[in-house]
This record gives structure tokens, sequence and C-alpha cells, in this order.
């Protein structure tokens, strides 16, 4: 645990009994708060209650007299659509509102650290698409290369639950625009942003608030190493708000669209070779092609931005190679999870937006597609460069006869569950295709949360292969 500190004898409010919830509360507690709870879930706050937090209707006249601070989960609105009712009380009673990651590096230090020969380091990554396995993956090349490494944030275990870092220790952290948008501070030594498409846009009032919840990241705290994705406009521009000229290795550009030139640092993959360049030479070249755990250009990124990462910690390009090759993946993100008759089956089911879901159509051909859910804001056009890779639609979902539609020149077969989309691209898949679940949306309309919705294809997946 990560003692929060700066709280010492204070009252703090805690809103919200998730993961990050209960685990600042401990926190706050270890670190010398009197701490105060509220869920609207009534077994939440027993279960806190349990462990002896006090619980207070933070909406009550008064209740915000004696606190110090709100600390909030992330999934709770601050701003938009319309802030929650107690975090809308405690700004107009004047009280700070926070979350879990500012106290993480508000906390992070310690006397400790005066003894140690080489200080703890934190890589934050955020961006669209490809946070977790770029997350996952620096952990692991860390791990593989025999250095201390923790994964925390929005994958692995909550920022105040780790273990305090050793000498020389690394904590790898995922964060989302919910968690960058509001965290009071944000002071990692490196920050990766892989990339942004639309998503979340109710939340951060459209495209722009999307991108300066991620770029909080970079503004508030000043990282003095940022890795960058450039393929869009808004990592162009941060790279180039960042950058002080053109030689200024302080910002690494990744690309996985194109060459990248200049004297600065930077690294891209073409065709399937990762290159890097300093001061106008190639440096390091690795071959990502035959790397299991690593399939598509999507993800070729993704390992463009950890070894860009990893570099600027110091470790050596051929450490970096033997443990890109060692990587397996992350469940739900594309995922093999079986491979008979000459057919492979990949569960994507991460793949919740349409960006996410064109780089899976993208790194495969003769696909047996499993796809629909709860469709998000923008539709489906954005998917047309990668529908010639699509031999044939499966559609689940409530929505699955509107999405079908949207998928001009792709044959499609309304299924609706996964038990039936799985079995009918079973039947007809042939040998050298591929039956991939890349979803393209959200799917809560059938299940919990998409490691569910991947669940179930792999068992779906299974059970059709027992039979068979």
């Amino acid at each position: 645990m990560i003692p929060v500190r700066g709280f010492g004898g204070a009252v703090v409010a805690v809103l919200g009994l998730g993961r990050s919830g209960l685990s600042a509360a401990r926190a706050l507690r270890a670190g010398g708060a009197h701490v105060l709870v509220w869920d609207d879930n009534v077994s939440a706050r027993d279960a806190a209650e349990a462990e002896g937090f006090e619980p207070r209707q933070l909406t009550r006249a008064g209740a915000f007299d004696d606190v110090a601070a709100l600390i909030t989960s992330p999934g709770i609105p601050h701003l938009y659509p319309t802030p929650n009712p107690v975090i809308r009380a405690a700004l107009e009673a004047g009280v700070p509102v926070d979350n879990d990651i500012g106290l993480f590096f508000r906390s992070f230090g310690g006397p400790e650290w005066d003894k140690f020969d080489r200080l703890p380091k934190v890589i934050a990554v955020t961006g669209s698409n490809g946070k977790s396995t770029t997350s996952a993956l620096i952990h692991h090349l860390l791990d593989s290369s025999g250095r201390e490494s923790q994964l925390a944030g929005n994958i692995g275990r909550g920022v105040l639950d780790i273990d305090p870092p050793g000498d020389g220790g690394t904590v790898v952290l995922e964060l989302s625009s919910y968690q960058t948008d509001l965290a009071r501070s944000l002071t990692p030594d490196v920050a990766v942003f892989t990339n942004l498409s639309p998503d979340h846009l109710d939340r951060h009032a459209g495209h722009g608030g999307y991108f300066a919840a991620k770029r909080r990241l970079f503004a508030e705290g000043g990282p003095d190493r940022a890795v960058i994705g450039v393929d869009e406009d808004e990592g162009l521009y941060l790279a180039g708000q960042l950058s002080e000229g053109r030689g200024d290795d302080r910002v690494i550009r990744i690309s996985s669209a194109s060459k990248l030139q200049g004297p600065g640092w930077n690294v891209f993959a073409q065709k399937g070779f990762l290159s890097e360049w300093r001061k106008g030479r190639q440096v390091a070249s690795i071959d990502l092609r035959d790397i299991a755990g690593l399939p598509g250009a999507h993800n070729h990124q993704n390992a463009c931005a950890a070894y860009a990462a990893t570099r600027a910690l110091g470790l050596a390009p051929r450490e970096i190679e033997a443990g890109l090759r060692s990587f397996a993946g992350l469940p739900h993100r594309s995922q093999l999870i079986a491979e008979a008759g000459g057919v492979r089956y990949v569960n994507d089911s991460k793949a919740t937006n349409v960006d996410s879901a064109l780089k899976a159509l993208q790194a495969f051909k003769g696909i047996r597609w499993i796809c629909g859910g709860l469709m998000k804001e923008g539709g489906l056009e954005a998917l047309a460069p990668g529908l010639a890779n699509v031999t044939k639609a499966y559609v689940i979902g409530r929505e699955a006869q509107g999405f079908a539609l949207q998928l001009p020149g792709v044959e499609a077969e309304i299924c609706t569950s996964m038990e039936a989309a799985v079995a009918r691209a079973m039947a007809e898949a042939q040998p050298g295709e591929v039956v991939l679940l890349a979803p393209a949306a959200a799917s809560f309309d059938q299940y919990d949360n998409f490691e569910q919705r991947g669940d179930d294809f792999s068992a779906q997946v299974q059970a059709g292969l027992a039979v068979g």
C-alpha cells in the first residue's frame, strides 16, 4: 500500500466504494486521515463500514463543513454531462476534489528514497486504443530484463494498492481520460500518448474535451520524457507543444503509419519492421512480423510505444527485442484462443469502438467477423477501409439489424446471440480464414463488460471444437 501523505489528522470524504474508492480510503487511513465514505449502493456502504469506515450522506446540509477534500471514483461524472450531486455540493462548499491518481502522485516518494542508488520511476500511458497492451508490454519488458516493475491503474492493481517501490523500481500506470481529467497531481517520469479516436464524448462534452483530458498528463506535471504517437493531428500537435526544437530528444515520436524523419528521437514501424532513429541515424531495427503476441499494425504501434518508453529508461534494443518475442498478449485483445482445421479463432472483445475494430480488421485476411452490440456515436462509416478483409459478418446484439445495415457491400447474417454467431461462423469457415470477434460496439446490451463477452466467445468456440 502507498499511504497517502498530506492529510494526517484531517477529515477526508471518499465517494464511490468500488476498487479505487476502497483502496483510496484504506490508503488515506494509513496516512493518518479520518475517512468518511459514501456510495449509493447500500451493500457497498455496509462493506466499507465493516472495515471501520464512517458512512456519511454527503448531500445533506453541512456535510462538508469539516471535510478537507473529497476523493471520487473515476466513473462518477464531475462536470459533464452533469456533475454528480455530491461533487457539486463539495465544489459549492469550496472543498477540493481529487481522485486516487492524484493521491498517488502526491504520495509516491518517501524518506526511504534517500538511501536508494536509483530513484524509482513512473511510466504513465494514456490514449484511446492500445493503452492496456502498451502498459502490459512495458511491464513485461522491464520484468524480462530483470528490473523491478509493478503494473497498476486502469489495469492490474489499484494505484494505491501497490507495494512501495524499491531501489530503481518502476511503476507502470495505464490511465484513462476519466482518471487524467480530474487528478490534481500528474507527475510521471515518462508519459506515453498512444493515439486518439472518438470515445467517451458525452463525458468530455465532445472530441476537444476528450483530447484535453488526455493532454493533462503532459501539461500538468511536465514528464522528463514524452512518447507521442503522431499518426493523428492531436498527437502531432501535442509533440509540437512539448518540443523545444527539431532535435529535442525529450520528445520521442512514434508511428505505425509513416517513416519519421528529422534530427530528433523517432521510433516507427513500417512493413512489420520497427526502427529507431536518433540524430538522423538508424540505431536499431526489430522484425515484428513473426511475433505472435503482437499481430497487426495497431500492435506494432503498441510495440513502438513500449520500445520508446523502455529505451528512455535505458534498456538496450536486444533486451527489448527478447521481451517483445516472449510477450503473450492480453486477454480479449487480438488474443488467439484456438486454431483448428486451418482456421484461427481470435478474441478482440476489447474492440469496443470503431477505431479499434478497424485496426483488428486490418490485421487479418479472410475474416468471419462477429460484430455488434451497443453502438456508439458516429456510426460505422470509419470501418470502410477494413471491410475488404471481411468474408462475412455475423451480427449480434439487440441492435443487430441496424448494425448490419451500416455495412455496405458486406454479406451479413443477423445472429443476435453469441452462441448462434459462433456456430454459424465455425460451420462456414474455410482453412486459412479467421473467425474474429471485434464488436465495434459496447457490450452492455447483453453483457456486464467486454471481458464477459470475450469469455462467452471463447467458451462457444471451445464447445464447438469439442463437438466437432
